[in-house]
Parts: C-alpha cells; sequence; structure tokens
C-alpha cells in the first residue's frame, strides 16, 4: 500500500532554512505528481507546491513563491521541498501526498525567534 514518511522538520528562527524530504514506497513513485501541503494550528490543509512526474513543472502557492522550490528523485523515489526565507506564518505540519492512498504522518515546522 501507499507509504509516504516525512523528515526533516524542526525549530528555526525567522529567515532561517530547512529541506524537508519525503520517502514514498508501495506505488509507482514516477508515474505520479507529487505535491506538499501544510496544515497549521486550527486551520485547514493547504496547497503549497506541486511538481509534475518527471519536475519538468512545478507550481507554487503565492504565500511561498520564491521562497520554496519542490524537487523530486525518481530513483530514489523521494519528494523534496526546500523552504528558504522561513516566517512564522509557516509554522505547520508538512504533508507529501500522492493524489492516491494514505497521507503520512507529517512532519513539524516551526519558525520561532
Amino acid at each position: 500500500q501507499v507509504q509516504l514518511v516525512e523528515s526533516g522538520g524542526g525549530l528555526v528562527q525567522p529567515g532561517g532554512s530547512l529541506r524537508l524530504s519525503c520517502a514514498a514506497s508501495g506505488f509507482r513513485f514516477s508515474s505520479y505528481a507529487m505535491m506538499w501541503y501544510r496544515q497549521a494550528p486550527g486551520k485547514g490543509r493547504d496547497l503549497v507546491a506541486t511538481i509534475t512526474t518527471a519536475g519538468g513543472s512545478t507550481h507554487y502557492a503565492d504565500s511561498v513563491k520564491g521562497r520554496f522550490t519542490i524537487s523530486r528523485d525518481n530513483a530514489k523515489n523521494t519528494v523534496y521541498l526546500q523552504m528558504n526565507s522561513l516566517k512564522p506564518e509557516d509554522t505547520a505540519v508538512y504533508y507529501c501526498y500522492a493524489g492516491i492512498g494514505s497521507w503520512g504522518q507529517g512532519t513539524q515546522v516551526t519558525v520561532s525567534s
């Protein structure tokens, strides 16, 4: 079955950077677009970034455009989210998703001084 394991979250100061990873298994990773979502406390789950199957096209939410970069390594069945110039409003649990199957457990990102 689909399994997604996110990692790389943590506590970072405003202006800092983090790189999230999501290891995928149980499906043909290279055949699926991949997405990163986030859910802040008391709010719904929002789409942050999308990458197509071969990585040739990406899309970002306006709130992260120019600061976040999504990428993937199909040989490693892994999708990444490089987050720069982090702001307190980026604080959330971050999830990757393939559009099929279940969600992973997410990774907590906290941006605070």
